[in-house]
């Protein structure tokens, strides 16, 4: 497959089964994603990459976030509260990628101010699809270049 590089973005992923780390790593490579990837594995850690003391306020230009909502320590609803409330990461697209399909999830992310919601599907196969679909859609997304 031809590797797309249309914008040039960094793709945090805030996941904590490694598993679907994984698996999602790899069917967005199958889908021609060449972008970084930068995997971070919990709530707490995904507040740390984002808000440490030593961060700059052009840091996090050019980032989309994949966003998984169960997360262990701090979910990701509160993640995506701070990340949509702080100056410097308001902008950035968040895209929920979770295994919760309630309406009330749903309704609460897209009022925190996620870009995209997508429900994990169950199953291999069902799952692949999926992540190479959104490779797709990564490689003609156009990201924000000022964050802050």
């Amino acid at each position: 497959m031809i590797k797309l590089f249309n914008e040039p973005f960094k793709l945090v992923m805030i996941e904590d089964d490694e598993g679907h780390a994984r698996l999602i790593i790899k069917n967005l490579e199958r889908a021609g994603v060449a972008n970084q990837i930068v995997h971070v594995p919990n709530g707490a850690a995904a507040l740390d990459y984002f808000f440490n003391d030593k961060r700059r306020p052009d840091q996090h230009d050019k980032t989309v976030i994949l966003l998984d909502l169960n997360l262990p320590e701090i979910d990701g609803f509160e993640i995506l509260r701070r990340l949509k409330a702080d100056e410097h990461t308001k902008n950035i697209p968040v895209i929920v990628l979770t295994t919760t399909d309630n309406p009330k999830d749903i309704d609460e992310c897209y009022a925190l101010g996620c870009n995209v919601y997508m429900t994990k599907p169950v199953g291999y196969e069902a799952f692949a699809d999926a992540i190479r679909k959104l490779g797709l859609m990564l490689n003609v997304v156009k990201v924000p270049h000022n964050q802050g």
